[in-house]
């Protein structure tokens, strides 16, 4: 059997039961995770349908362009529909976005233009205002605004919803999910509610986002509006697509907490996801704590996971942008002069005998030892060398050092720091020799790993 083509592919994603980063939950959780999708993401089921809805309203006609504003998982829907279709795409995205996500646009023949992210909607600089303007100026071009457009919503109602309530068989009783077009969560909770009014649907917003609020209050506060990294959550505007009264309750949790939680899904559940996967457990997680009392084995809890973690690979799995962001603890930096003893190294020289430097290896109780003429570090001797030298030949004890020596250790300067050091480790002889002005020191694998354990040690 064989699909006509990578359309007849969208949809009928698994769901996945999670297990460590739920343990100690009263209930059943689990992950609808959509980036088995073609194009990795559940905006595939929403780019089928919207252009499908343009094409039956005339709006979008053979040969046609597409026009949209993304955070860059709606295009990617689009743009493999439009190759099935024969469309041009042309997308606006925000300088926040991951540049995995610009490039995958491109690399599938999209024209991309990055606007920036910190001004207003109406901003004629905007993502928004852009996407409108160039749909206006191009002819033959629809701008099919995924935040408006009824089709965004009608997807989920015509695919994920019906796809929860079989493959849960009719158990669920609670859908979690993020939003920020407020399609997948509105239209999945518009068919889950007609099948059983009593499912309750939680939103999972991000802070800076005016969602969360809005739900409370029904109060547009802007001062609850400020920059966040998070992609693909939450909102400055109300999305048309955004269904308020279909859900039940709303939580949020920090840039922080979303990148840790989407870290521990890659590695404690081998579930290699994106910044909103990680960011709608770690508001479940604390949406379970907070109902606890009501929550028993018999609920059964779905969150939707919306797309991959190979679009954020320079950002979420980045240490170096998670801790030029605050969300790793930083840790001194380690230098070889704080490994280690530093102490009157044992060495031996190439004139004296084998024998000599296996005494003095089980005195000193030691692994490898330097062969050292003068101030000049001319060779090494490792206790695997000696030990395969003796057995073949027992007599190699009055041999000299200096005809049994394998290469010198390297030297390196006590500001050294962890990532050289280590770089010389991972090879034989498996030591490090440090220059002090006058001290020698000698550093193993086993020295930098007392030194990590110690410094965690410390910290806690």
């Amino acid at each position: 059997m064989w699909h006509n083509s990578i359309l007849e592919t969208i949809g009928n994603t698994p769901l996945i039961r999670l297990n460590r980063v739920t343990a100690g939950c009263p209930c059943t959780v689990l992950a609808k995770v959509e980036y088995f999708n073609p194009g990795l993401s559940v905006k595939d089921r929403i780019g089928l349908s919207m252009i499908e809805a343009a094409e039956q309203a005339g709006d979008l006609k053979p040969g046609g362009t597409i026009v949209e504003g993304t955070s860059g998982n709606t295009g990617t829907g689009l743009a493999l529909v439009s190759i099935a279709k024969g469309y041009r795409c042309i997308f606006t995205t925000t300088d926040k976005q991951s540049q995995e996500k610009v490039d995958v646009l491109r690399a599938m023949g999209a024209e991309v233009l990055v606007c920036p992210t910190n001004v207003a909607p109406d901003d004629p600089r905007s993502y928004y205002s852009v996407a409108r303007r160039l749909a206006d100026e191009i002819p033959g071009a629809v701008y099919l605004n995924q935040y408006d457009n009824p089709a965004n919503a009608q997807a989920h109602y015509e695919s994920t919803g019906p796809e929860l309530w079989e493959q849960t068989e009719r158990k669920i009783t609670h859908f979690i999910a993020t939003a920020g077009t407020g399609g997948t969560i509105s239209g999945t909770s518009r068919y889950l509610k007609e099948r059983n009014p009593d499912i309750k649907v939680i939103g999972v917003d991000t802070y800076g986002s005016v969602y969360h609020k809005y739900f409370f209050t029904r109060e547009f506060d802007e001062s609850e509006i400020y920059p966040y990294v998070t992609e693909g959550a939450g909102e400055d505007i109300l999305a048309e697509n955004m269904d308020f009264d279909g859900l039940d309750d709303y939580t949020r949790a920090t840039d922080k907490e979303t990148m840790l939680m989407t870290r521990r899904l890659a590695r404690e559940e081998g579930l290699f996801v994106g910044q909103t996967c990680g960011l709608a457990v770690a508001g479940t997680l604390k949406w379970i704590d907070a109902n606890r009392e009501s929550l028993s084995e018999k609920d059964l809890i779905v969150v939707l996971f919306p797309d991959s973690g190979f679009r954020y690979l320079s950002k979420t799995y980045s240490d170096a942008w998670m801790r030029n962001n605050g969300f790793l603890e930083e840790r001194p930096e380690l230098r070889a002069a704080q490994i280690g003893v530093r102490s009157a190294l044992r060495s031996v020289g190439p004139e004296e005998t084998l024998g000599h430097a296996v005494d003095m290896m089980v005195e000193g109780g030691v692994s490898q030892i330097p062969v050292l003429d003068g101030d000049n570090v001319v060779g090494s001797l490792t206790e695997n060398d000696i030990l395969t030298r003796l057995v073949r030949n027992p007599g190699a004890r009055d041999q000299l050092v200096g005809e049994n020596m394998g290469p010198p250790l390297p030297v390196v300067g006590p500001e050294t720091p962890l990532e050289g050091l280590t770089r010389h480790l991972s090879t034989p002889p498996g030591a490090v020799l440090v220059r002090h002005d006058s001290a020698w020191q000698i550093i193993t694998k086993s020295d930098v790993i007392e030194a990590l354990s110690q410094q965690t040690t410390s910290k806690a």
